[in-house]
């Protein structure tokens, strides 16, 4: 009995975050691609890049993140945990490296119309 409530529980729970674009973040994340990024972002994201924030549309998002990417160069990007708040939104946290310099990411998501876009994106030192 025990063994069937573990599965269903993970079920439930695996069922609610697999729509979440994970993955699409952590490809983008690891070549450096602001415009992929921004693809799969709301109309208007929140960023914050190192302390400086804004609600940017996604062609200026692009710019922002494009900068960013630029002066730090991809090395890797990994998880550190994903995240269900709702079914509404999710978030995740993970660590992007560029050579010698480490940045924690935080990514907020909201479903609008049925798919998962990036509410708020946070990079941080």
């Amino acid at each position: 009995m025990g063994l069937i409530y573990s599965l269903v529980t993970f079920v439930m729970f695996s069922s609610g975050t697999m729509d979440v674009p994970f993955g699409s973040v952590e490809s983008a994340f690891k070549s450096g691609n602001a415009k992929d990024l921004v693809s799969i972002g709301k109309e208007k994201i929140l960023i914050n890049v190192d302390g400086t924030e804004g609600v940017y549309s996604k062609s200026q998002a692009t710019l922002v993140l494009k900068k960013f990417f630029t002066k730090y160069p991809a090395k890797s990007f990994s998880y550190i945990h994903k995240g269900k708040g709702s079914s509404e939104g999710s978030f995740a946290i993970g660590t992007y490296t560029s050579g010698s310099s480490e940045f924690r990411v935080t990514v907020h998501f909201k479903k609008i119309k049925g798919n998962f876009k990036i509410e708020s994106l946070a990079i941080e030192k």
